[in-house]
């Protein structure tokens, strides 16, 4: 076998092992999320985690997909390709801006491609984490059928229009190319295309859906709800740990660059970082740990660091899982105290706050050992303190671009089907618990 073809064989056999990883990942959330939900919605909770997998890939694979790489011939590692490409958008002198993937729907293009049939696994795991987010936040008072026509929006719409804006060709890639600031929008592995995305997505729904019955009392005072399984939610992190070295090692798409063996460790010890700094913040102010607060700052270190992995060294991996672990406990009080919004599972922090967080750190600490022509442009990535204080704003328009398309579009999805089908369960429904109502089945039958 000739070496580039025993070399791109590899790298898709690297790629597709990685795609596990992450499609494992979704046993992880499902635990996190049942296990900080009450028992009375448990089955409830793990049926949205089990649904939105099969919704979310056969909305990938019909538009999604085509929405959101149909623009792109091929990925050097994994061969370039034959298939037809095209991307929609517009000119503005000798500017391209590209909006959306116009190819490769249904995989009808592409039916015998390795290449881009294991970029769409790969892809579409990815999706179904951004997908899977809104529904920790909107747990315990979701109607079910409501949950399903959002996967179906987020799977073939929402997820690929952002996702080809930084990893299509989509114009928030090329503003380093038309507008010389730095290489664009650069997210290696996902702050803000996935969780990010996930996140706003989730703060929306919250905003039109909610607060649980109870959780703000009429005295100003906020509830506390406990999970019934917290050991459930513990395993369920270690399961996310462990498939996110999938997530971000993955992205190199190659298992010949040397560079996964830093990706893996700026992953662990970022993660490990903000994992303690959670803990011992939360222990500081309330005399006593958190465990729960200690896997929030886990999940949100990790969440801070997929962007960066590739870019920095392992002391900046540190220094940006602290500052994701300090973020968690207090935007989650921020949240509940002030703002009045009922997160069941700190998703909206987790994913959108260490997100942006995440997205804005390449532009401070991408230290320039790695990412030689990203994104067109010559040179490797270099954030603020090494020289390129255009790499962060091209990361803040990058922040700004994901917000106001995923929170507006979001905003009109919920208030849509608002008016259509109800969004919230009824009260007495709620009240009595889903499993039984929604669901049929309850988790911890009763003889």
């Amino acid at each position: 076998m000739p070496g580039p073809q025993l070399e791109h064989s590899l790298n898709l056999a690297w790629l597709l092992v990685c795609a596990f990883l992450v499609m494992f990942m979704q046993l992880g959330f499902a635990m996190v999320e049942t296990g900080f939900a009450r028992s009375k919605n448990a089955v409830h909770t793990m049926a949205m985690n089990l649904v939105i997998y099969p919704i979310g890939v056969i909305g990938f694979w019909l538009l999604g997909y085509g929405f959101a790489m149909g623009g792109l011939e091929g990925w050097g590692p994994l061969g370039l390709g034959t298939s037809a490409h095209a991307e929609l958008g517009f000119h503005v002198g000798s500017r391209f801006f590209g909006l959306l993937g116009a190819s490769k729907f249904a995989l009808v293009s592409v039916p015998h491609d390795p290449a881009n049939l294991a970029m769409f696994l790969f892809s579409v795991v990815f999706m179904d984490t951004a997908a899977t987010i809104p529904t920790g936040a909107l747990a315990e008072r979701w109607k079910f059928s409501a949950f399903v026509v959002y996967g179906v929006f987020m799977s073939a719409f929402l997820y690929p229009v952002f996702s080809n804006w930084v990893w299509g060709g989509g114009w928030l890639a090329a503003v380093g190319v038309n507008f010389g600031l730095g290489h664009g929008e650069v997210d290696f592995a996902g702050s803000s295309v996935v969780h990010m995305t996930g996140g706003i997505a989730a703060l929306a729904g919250t905003l039109v859906i909610g607060p649980r019955i109870g959780k703000f009392r009429k005295d100003g005072t906020v509830a506390l709800i406990p999970g019934h399984n917290l050991p459930m939610a513990i395993m369920g992190t270690f399961i996310l740990a462990f498939g996110w070295f999938g997530f971000n090692a993955g992205s190199t798409l190659a298992a010949v660059e040397p560079r996964i063996a830093e990706i893996a460790v700026n992953t662990a010890i970022a993660s490990s970082a903000g994992a303690l700094t959670s803990l011992f913040y939360v222990w500081q102010r309330h005399r006593r740990p958190d465990v729960a607060m200690a896997c929030n700052g886990l999940l949100g270190s990790l969440v801070a660091i997929t962007a960066s992995c590739a870019f920095v060294a392992p002391a900046a991996a540190a220094l940006i899982g602290v500052v994701a672990g300090l973020l968690v406990p207090s935007s989650v009080e921020l949240l509940e105290q002030r703002m009045r919004i009922d997160d069941p599972v700190g998703a909206i922090t987790v994913h959108g706050v260490c997100g942006a967080w995440g997205t804005l750190a390449v532009g401070l600490f991408a230290d320039g050992s790695f990412g030689e022509g990203w994104n067109g442009v010559e040179g490797p990535v270099r954030g603020l303190l090494f020289g390129d204080p255009g790499q962060l704003a091209a990361q803040g328009i990058g922040v700004l671009a994901n917000a106001v398309l995923v929170f507006g579009a979001s905003m009109v999805f919920f208030r849509v089907v608002e008016r259509l089908l109800g969004n919230r369960v009824d009260a007495e429904v709620e009240m009595a618990g889903l499993d039984g109502m929604e669901m049929g089945s309850d988790a911890y039958p009763r003889d």
